[in-house]
C-alpha cells in the first residue's frame, strides 16, 4: 500500500482503494491503518480446517463462509468512526451483505489466536465485534493447546462465555454446525 507520509488519516474509500494494489493486508481503525502479520503453519491449518468444514455445512444454503482475505466493517456509532478488520473465518447469512470487499452483517466470527494478535483479539476486537447487531457468536481458538472460547449472544442481547477443551464439541448455534476438536485441530494437535 503506497500512502504519502504526510497523510495521517485515510477515509474508508482511500483505504479500500489502496488495499486493491497492496501486497500487505492492513486493518483500518478510524482513519489509521495497521499492517497484519503473517500467520504460522498451525494458524493456517486451524483456519483452513474450520473454514472448509463450515463451507461444506452451509453449501447450498443462504450463508457464505470466508477466510482471512474478507474484511468485516463496523461503524462505531458513538465515535462516528469506521473499523475494518480481517477475521480468520467469518460467516454471513444476511442477503443484504452484497459489498465485494467487506461484510456488514456477519453472524459468526472466528479468530485463531497467535502471540502477535491475541491481546487485540481478546480485548479490542471482542468489544468492537459485539457492537454488531447481526453477530451471534465470536470464537477464539488457541493454536498451542486444545482450547476454544465461545462468546455467544442470547435472545435478550446478553453475552456469555463457554470455554471448551479436548473432550468437548464446538456447537455453532448461529449456523447450526458442530465441529469436534479433532476436526478443528486436524494435523496440528493430536486430540
Amino acid at each position: 500500500m503506497s500512502v504519502p507520509l504526510n497523510l495521517t488519516h485515510l477515509t474508508v474509500e482511500e483505504y479500500l482503494k489502496a488495499e486493491e494494489s497492496s501486497e500487505i493486508r492492513y486493518e483500518y481503525l478510524g482513519g489509521q491503518i495497521f499492517a497484519m502479520s503473517g500467520g504460522s503453519k498451525e494458524h493456517n491449518l486451524i483456519t483452513l480446517n474450520i473454514a472448509s468444514r463450515l463451507r461444506s455445512h452451509v453449501r447450498g444454503g443462504s450463508c457464505s463462509v470466508f477466510m482471512s482475505d474478507m474484511k468485516v466493517k463496523l461503524e462505531l456509532a458513538n465515535k462516528g468512526k469506521s473499523i475494518l478488520y480481517y477475521p480468520d473465518v467469518v460467516v454471513s447469512c444476511d442477503s443484504e451483505d452484497q459489498d465485494r470487499f467487506f461484510l456488514n452483517y456477519p453472524c459468526l466470527i472466528i479468530e485463531v489466536l497467535s502471540p502477535s494478535t491475541e491481546t487485540t483479539d481478546r480485548r479490542e476486537k471482542l468489544v468492537n465485534y459485539r457492537t454488531l447487531k447481526s453477530l451471534q457468536e465470536y470464537v477464539l481458538v488457541s493454536q498451542d493447546e486444545v482450547k476454544v472460547e465461545v462468546y455467544r449472544k442470547d435472545a435478550q442481547g446478553n453475552w456469555s462465555l463457554i470455554i471448551l477443551g479436548q473432550d468437548d464439541e464446538l456447537h455453532l448455534d448461529s449456523i447450526g454446525a458442530t465441529l469436534t476438536m479433532t476436526e478443528v485441530y486436524e494435523d496440528v494437535i493430536k486430540v
